[in-house]
């Protein structure tokens, strides 16, 4: 019998940080591996995730070696590390992740999506820095929910609900699930194959394997690692954010916030409306 092959595709999410086992990463899609057929049943998992890919990454690196392994089943979660770039671009986000979408189901691969939260309300960032954000993290969002539709992926809806406001899910730096943060999404992904027929093996627990670190611990953490972390993916965004966090101001004095709302909206729409074919009629 041929092994199930999973594939995982991602940023730092997808690799596993703030789930630590020994000297590296586990995190959600490995957890979600161990349960998608029964113990005697063989599962091939492989993570192509790396901390801090964006949409070109995955396209251009992290598919063609997925898909040299012909996957049954591949997760593609991406998007966040787009949003905290001077180059963010939702048409060019939307043309990336209907080629990778493509590229699986046109395979035969089941999709795996979800849609996110947005990295300032996570980071506690002041109204006017964190509004712009949110906007292109929406706006993310939007183009994987309408893709994942278009592509029969399965779909998480990871943006919102319990999980993002309770902090016990997450870890030190506010922005990576902790191990019960991991959990809960491998939880999630399990019950929406389960659903499908498609995962057969043990639900991924809850409770955490692990002892969680100490307060200290994490407050080391993020005054070293966590804080640089942070700095070196938003270099290139401070002198843009700070720009439209003006932007911000003047509207919200203007009482025209409404009008970068509905912009972004508008940008979307384009985006998949310039998508080739509408990005219908390919699968497997």
């Amino acid at each position: 019998m041929r092994a199930r092959r999973f594939v995982a595709l991602g940023d730092s999410l997808t690799e596993g940080v703030g789930d630590p086992v020994g000297e590296g990463w586990r995190g959600w899609a490995a957890l979600l591996a161990d349960g998608l057929a029964p113990p005697d049943a063989p599962v091939e998992f492989a993570n192509f995730a790396v901390s801090g890919a964006q949409t070109r990454d995955v396209l251009e690196r992290q598919t063609p070696a997925a898909l040299a392994g012909r996957p049954d089943l591949a997760s593609v979660v991406i998007g966040v590390n787009d949003t905290l770039r001077c180059t963010f671009d939702i048409h060019a986000v939307a043309g990336r992740l209907d080629e990778v979408y493509a590229a699986f189901t046109g395979q035969g691969a089941v999709l795996l999506t979800a849609c996110l939260p947005d990295p300032g309300a996570m980071l506690g960032l002041p109204g006017a820095l964190a509004r712009p954000l949110a906007r292109r993290q929406r706006a993310v969002n939007a183009v994987v929910h309408a893709l994942s539709e278009r592509y029969g992926a399965v779909h998480l809806h990871a943006a919102e609900g319990d999980w993002v406001d309770d902090r016990a899910m997450w870890s030190a730096d506010r922005l990576h699930p902790g191990e019960r943060g991991h959990r809960q999404l491998a939880r999630h992904f399990h019950a929406l194959l389960a659903g499908a027929g498609l995962a057969t093996g043990p639900v991924p627990g809850a409770e955490p394997e692990f002892p969680g670190p100490t307060r200290s611990a994490s407050l080391w953490w993020l005054a070293t690692a966590g804080t640089g972390w942070v700095a070196r993916r938003c270099t290139d965004l401070l002198p843009q954010l700070l720009t439209l966090a003006a932007s911000e101001v003047r509207h919200r004095v203007r009482g025209t916030s409404a009008r970068l709302d509905l912009g972004a909206s508008r940008a979307v729409a384009a985006a998949l409306a310039g998508l080739a074919g509408g990005g219908e009629g390919v699968g497997g």
